[in-house]
């Protein structure tokens, strides 16, 4: 009878959280799912090389102290709860070892390194399926512990916010400088169909309000520049970005003829960032080639380490380290998702997603 007694009481204490969240805005809560672009954390639970919980990350963010998150400051994650009035959603493998963990109010499952594709860093990372699988529980946990019918109403609510892919796409690029057109398709349809199964099972689990961060223009990251004699951006990497964006937006228009319920806001990642790293003054940057923070030519050979060297205006560089944007590239980006039209963001904002 306690056990019992117990669970009610939580119960109560959830759907108290939920009323209040419903007061403050439209959307109670975020779940997020993808990779370095969002990780808050994850990663620093894992025994893998793929982490930012050292120095200098975390500089810029409060407390002057590396949190996981691989930036100066704060992530696009961040940004967005931020727009929604909401706390960032804490990482899945910092909650899911209490025995009385709350989901209620979101849950982070980005992982640093993730693709679409297991193969991509492979156990290194918790891969986008894996992701899928620990979402399942806590779907189930929040079945329970609300009622099917309330959980499902309060996750048709919340928005789903996916950034995956681009990890996929840099190593292919990679490896297959020289790939054909026809090469490059055919990876990234065979990305796209696994996509394409990966988003029906967050359907099917209850997402309704989907908010995909398509790829960014991976072939113009640091990384991926220096490997030009003439530094300038990879071909192969920015073309299987565009490809995956707009397949990606295929299949989520797809999904939203099918199922009414289902409502979707795509941003052209690849788009909206070659206007900074084009023009980089008129959007208040000064250096969208190199990073801030690493070592070598460009900053771009070594990661951002305690060792490494690093700008003294991390707000005027597009770039963090050799392969992740600064805070100021992640807010701008984000800002532009929320509140802008297409061709950056379609077929509505987030503010708009937020609003059904």
């Amino acid at each position: 009878m306690a056990g019992a007694s117990v669970v009610a009481c939580c119960s109560l204490v959830i759907m108290a959280l939920m009323a209040a969240a419903a007061m403050a805005g439209s959307v109670p809560a975020v779940y997020v799912f993808g990779d370095s672009l969002a990780d808050v954390g994850n990663n620093n639970h894992l025994l893998t090389l793929l982490k930012a919980d050292f120095s200098h990350n975390g500089m810029d963010y409060a407390g002057g102290k590396a949190t996981g998150r691989f930036s100066n400051g704060k992530n696009s994650a961040d940004f967005l709860a931020d727009k929604l009035g909401l706390a960032t959603s804490p990482p899945y493998l910092a909650l899911s070892s209490s025995s009385n963990a709350n989901y209620v109010n979101g849950v982070s499952f980005a992982s640093g390194g993730a693709g679409v594709s297991n193969a991509t860093n492979k156990n290194q990372c918790i891969t986008f399926d894996k992701q899928i699988e620990y979402y399942s529980g806590v779907y189930s946990s929040l079945a329970r512990s609300l009622g099917q019918a309330q959980a499902a109403t309060h996750l048709a609510r919340s928005i789903f916010a996916i950034t995956i892919g681009s990890n996929d796409i840099i190593h292919y690029a990679k490896a297959n400088n020289a790939a054909t057109p026809s090469q490059q398709q055919q990876y990234v349809a065979a990305l796209i169909q696994s996509l394409s199964g990966q988003l029906q099972s967050l359907y099917n689990l209850g997402a309704r309000k989907v908010l995909f961060l398509g790829t960014g223009p991976v072939g113009c990251t640091p990384s991926l520049r220096e490997m030009s004699s003439a530094k300038v951006c990879n071909a192969v990497g920015n073309s299987m970005a565009v490809q995956y964006n707009k397949a990606a937006e295929g299949v989520l228009s797809g999904m939203a003829a099918k199922y009414t319920d289902l409502h979707y806001a795509l941003f052209d990642s690849s788009a909206a960032l070659l206007r900074y790293i084009d023009q980089p003054a008129e959007y208040g940057f000064v250096e969208a080639k190199a990073a801030c923070c690493g070592l070598g030519d460009m900053n771009a050979k070594i990661a951002c380490t305690p060792l490494s060297s690093y700008c003294a205006n991390r707000s005027d560089h597009v770039f963090w380290d050799f392969y992740h944007p600064t805070e100021a590239t992640a807010q701008k980006l984000t800002a532009t998702a929320f509140d802008g039209s297409a061709p950056f963001i379609f077929p509505i904002n987030v503010r708009q997603l937020s609003a059904i």
